[in-house]
């Protein structure tokens, strides 16, 4: 089936969420895209949305729907955002498009944190997409050696710049058996601004798109 498809039927299973919420976390991806373009139906219904990334605000903008600053608002009731692989512990890796260090943000200030995925992006254990590290420019090579004694290789996004103004290494071939161990080790390097791991804070509910409809998955 057109994996398109599965994509839409999880974001719309996330609209059950966020009736009678005010103000939405939004995150960034081809999966959250189609989670905006349904809330056009519903922007008087909300007063606005916390967004994770520049594309996905202007992508609100367009539907009419005020973008507001998380430090305003203070904690938020739901972010609704996608993943790039999603484990039976509801433990994420984030960062294909580039927003993981404002994901990670916006999912520490929100109770529920509901990922919509179709059904291929949920593994067995996290490692085969390529690890987004947000690096400082200046100790992009220091991070990329250490990211090389943790076994894995990594490479430079070439053309990327995040909207924090940042560089992304992606890092190759690591088998992510134990991702909290691996998020703390990785965040604690010098010049790493967020590593793509979501262990510390994973997800509370993913929603999958199969062909047979969407699948629930609670955090065990």
């Amino acid at each position: 089936m057109d994996r398109e498809l599965l994509k839409r039927r999880a974001a719309e299973a996330a609209l059950e969420y966020i009736k009678g919420v005010e103000i939405v976390g939004v995150g960034t991806g081809s999966t959250t895209e189609y989670f905006i373009q349904l809330l056009a139906d519903l922007k008087d219904q909300i007063r606005g949305a916390v967004s994770s990334s520049e594309r996905s605000t202007q992508k609100l903008k367009e539907i009419g729907i005020e973008v507001l600053d998380l430090n305003e608002v203070g904690d938020l009731e739901v972010y609704v955002d996608g993943a790039d692989e999603i484990n039976p512990r509801l433990e994420l890796i984030k960062g294909g498009g580039g927003a993981l260090t404002r994901e990670k943000i916006i999912a520490a200030a929100s109770k529920t944190f509901v990922c919509i995925a179709d059904e291929n992006k949920y593994v067995d254990y996290l490692g085969r997409f390529p690890l987004p590290v947000e690096v400082i420019p200046m100790g992009r090579s220091y991070v990329a050696r250490q990211m090389v004694k943790l076994g894995g290789r990594p490479e430079l996004r070439q053309g990327f710049v995040t909207d924090n103004g940042m560089q992304i290494l992606d890092v190759h071939g690591l088998e992510i058996l134990n991702p909290k161990e691996m998020e703390r080790t990785i965040n604690d390097i010098p010049g790493v601004v967020t590593v793509g791991i979501f262990a510390l804070r994973p997800a509370d509910v993913v929603l999958l798109g199969t062909p047979d409809g969407v699948r629930k998955l609670t955090r065990p």
